[in-house]
């Protein structure tokens, strides 16, 4: 059973990293991401306080994070197979309040994956990303271009880019991001659970490392 976070900031990895750990580890990928955007995608109250905060490129809220996290958590698969957080926490009062929820359950944290990208390789990422409206298919106008410019592969309809990969709106976020979790690297770090990788390597390189990392403990 693994029970591991994955730090780094938005853009640097952390959900492509994520996918091929669930499929080693067999664990549920638990992204706060992921959660509100289907969230705001379907109208749900906590996706319209949610969707506020993201578009300009802000945190959301500690209270409701931590609610909706740890509540996932208590789920039956998390309980008999283990969790990957990505996205989660982002702050010190989080990573507390994750701390005490797993004392109670007498569980813990076995690692902490940090991914270190430089600001300049995370802007590329994150405003070169393209969605497309009708299926969600992911691409990138560099990295993963579709055949056709501004055309899903998959079924032919218009790519856009999200309204929180714009570039004024990931350079906010990079700098919260940096302002906000820098104290969570002391907090791993005197936990003797934190482990950091060069987010800019190959991807197979890097998921070598990491499991290696994880087999150490």
């Amino acid at each position: 059973m693994l029970r591991a976070i994955l730090l780094g900031p938005p853009g640097a990895g952390k959900g492509t990293q994520a996918a091929k750990l669930v499929e080693k580890y067999n664990v549920p990928h638990i992204s706060t991401g992921d959660i509100f955007r289907k969230n705001i995608k379907e109208g749900t109250e906590l996706g319209n306080k949610a969707k506020e905060y993201m578009n300009a490129g802000k945190l959301v809220p500690d209270e409701l994070v931590v609610e909706l996290v740890t509540s996932r958590l208590s789920e039956d698969d998390c309980k008999k197979q283990g969790f990957l957080l990505d996205g989660f926490p982002r702050t010190v009062f989080q990573a507390e309040k994750l701390d005490e929820f797993l004392k109670e359950n007498d569980e813990q944290i076995d690692i902490v994956i940090d991914f270190k990208v430089a600001h300049d390789v995370l802007v590329e990422r994150m405003t070169g990303r393209r969605v497309c409206k009708n299926c969600g298919a992911s691409f990138h106008i560099k990295n993963i271009p579709p055949k056709k410019d501004g055309i899903c592969d998959r079924c032919g309809n218009e790519l856009v880019q999200r309204a929180d990969d714009n570039l004024d709106t990931v350079t906010n976020r990079l700098n919260v991001y940096d302002k906000e979790t820098a104290p969570l690297f002391n907090y791993y770090e005197k936990s003797g659970k934190l482990e950091s990788f060069d987010g800019e390597k190959q991807l197979d390189s890097l998921f070598e490392e990491i499991c290696k990392a994880i087999g150490d403990r």
